[in-house]
């Protein structure tokens, strides 16, 4: 079975107190490895890494904040003390921001901070803090960065910040693959699309850990939830994708050492092949969404 490779190896996934992130978690114990959940939210995380070490599994959890790049050193440092040599880095938290129904030129610099701070510094901090450690000690390993097919391959007209962030991730995960091939490194690179549906976390909700220098107004967020997103798009019944699903591909795609893990519909196939298209013919871009 593909997945034994994994048993005994070590798995840090930032964003790990809920939605997508804990699920990759229970996966990747279930799977015989050991996990250190991480995420900036102290009471969620104590509660969610708790509910899994009470099944069995071989859990630990560090409060974590992925825009600093001191907390990282120490997320990194704690989990090589509880475990020992990391195999798999996960750098999966992420926030929505509330643009959903404002134009790019009406958002402001703090707007622009929150988003980035998170959804691209937040994996580079990981990158840096955990990386070295992985190339010093020579064993296999992957590192998945969280990006989104909004964005990352085509990018939707109503979330600017998002999308422009997730194609940040993109780009910067294809680098890291190319750099650990001319690094002759032992390690891979794996770029993960959540998907194919919206999927059904709390992302849109996390403006509830935006610090308060980065909150410049009372606005409400347009959405508070995937179900409320679902509604408002007009299309009845519209299907959810369950974060274990998500967590079922991300591991399947390591398994299978695919750079590109993007979810097993093909769903996404026509916007994609409509953005590449015009590319390659220089014709302007077809609207999203």
């Amino acid at each position: 079975m593909a997945t034994e490779k994994f048993r005994g190896k070590t798995a840090v996934v930032t964003g790990g107190a809920s939605g997508v992130g804990r699920c990759l978690c229970e996966l990747f114990a279930r799977s015989g490895m050991h996990v250190i959940m991480a995420d900036i939210e102290a009471a969620a995380l104590e509660a969610a890494g708790a509910a899994l070490k009470e099944q069995g599994l071989s859990v630990e959890w560090v409060q974590a904040d992925v825009t600093s790049p001191e907390s990282m050193e120490n997320l990194e440092a704690r989990s090589r003390e509880i475990f020992g040599n990391i195999h798999v880095l996960c750098n999966n938290a992420g926030v929505g921001i509330k643009e959903a129904q404002r134009r790019i030129w009406t958002l402001t610099p703090k707007d622009w901070e929150w988003g980035f701070s998170v959804n691209v510094m937040g994996i580079a901090n990981g990158i840096r803090a955990f990386v070295p450690g992985m190339l010093a000690h020579g064993e296999a390993g992957h590192v998945v960065n969280t990006s989104s097919t909004n964005g990352g391959l085509y990018s939707m007209p109503t979330t600017p910040i998002y999308s422009a962030s997730k194609a940040a991730v993109t780009s910067m995960t294809e680098v890291l693959y190319s750099q650990f091939k001319m690094e002759g490194a032992a390690l891979q690179a794996h770029v993960l699309f959540p998907g194919p549906h919206l999927v059904n976390t709390n992302i849109l909700s996390s403006m509830r850990n935006r610090p308060e220098r980065l909150r410049d107004d009372n606005e409400p967020v347009a959405y508070t939830s995937m179900a409320d997103l679902a509604k408002a798009s007009g299309i009845a019944n519209m299907k959810l994708t369950e974060p274990e699903e998500v967590a079922e591909t991300c591991l399947a795609g390591m398994c299978a050492g695919q750079f590109w893990i993007l979810p097993p519909s093909k769903s996404n196939d026509k916007q994609l092949g409509e953005r590449t298209e015009s590319i390659l013919r220089r014709r302007n871009p077809v609207l999203q969404g």
